[in-house]
């Protein structure tokens, strides 16, 4: 039986055996460019998780798409990782992360919502919900990943979040193609985040 599992602003998630994603009508859009932009990201999006099934990357394997407004995708199992940061070895965990997101960015893909959240601790951790996610081999788009993930960080995980990000930072340093160049952007990017909290 389908049950509601979540909703948020972009769409509304069933479980049927697996997930069912589908964007929701925005009644504030003119119609054309609402039906247009849903298109464009359910395409994106289904695109994204064809990439990694190929690469074998830990995320939901692609079921069914109307290229429309619907995905239908694999339901991973395990705990999220934001319940479990914590109480595991947050060390380990940050490094596999760092390592992964690195896995990405080096095939030119963006998740564009790095939380805890969207992360699944199986026998391995497993990234999902690539509904932001999109192609670039920008240093800037790659660096703002890192920024968004380090606030994610911060935001649920207070007490451990500085050690932990140390930790993703190596596992990334250990596997992304240009560390020094994407890791310089990230300060800058960081930097202009605290002037604007400044201001």
């Amino acid at each position: 039986m389908k049950t509601i599992i979540g909703s948020g602003a972009e769409a509304t998630i069933y479980l049927d055996g697996h997930i069912i994603k589908d964007r929701i009508k925005k009644s504030y859009r003119i119609h054309e460019i609402d039906d247009k932009l849903r298109k464009q990201r359910t395409k994106r999006e289904a695109k994204v998780l064809r990439t990694l099934q190929k690469l074998n990357f830990p995320a939901p394997k692609l079921l069914k798409t109307d290229d429309k407004e619907r995905i239908e995708m694999q339901l991973i199992e395990g705990a999220k990782v934001r319940d479990i940061l914590e109480k595991s070895d947050y060390h380990a965990l940050g490094e596999e992360i760092g390592k992964k997101v690195a896995i990405l960015h080096n095939e030119g893909i963006i998740h564009g919502d790095l939380t805890t959240s969207n992360m699944i601790l199986d026998k391995e951790i497993y990234f999902i919900d690539f509904g932001l996610s999109f192609f670039s081999e920008k240093v800037e788009d790659k660096a703002v990943d890192l920024h968004l993930l380090r606030q994610a960080l911060e935001s649920k995980h207070y007490t451990i979040w500085h050690k932990c990000f140390l930790s993703v930072l190596k596992g990334y340093k250990a596997k992304v193609k240009n560390y020094q160049e994407i890791h310089k952007r990230y300060e800058s990017v960081e930097e202009r985040g605290r002037n604007k909290h400044k201001g």
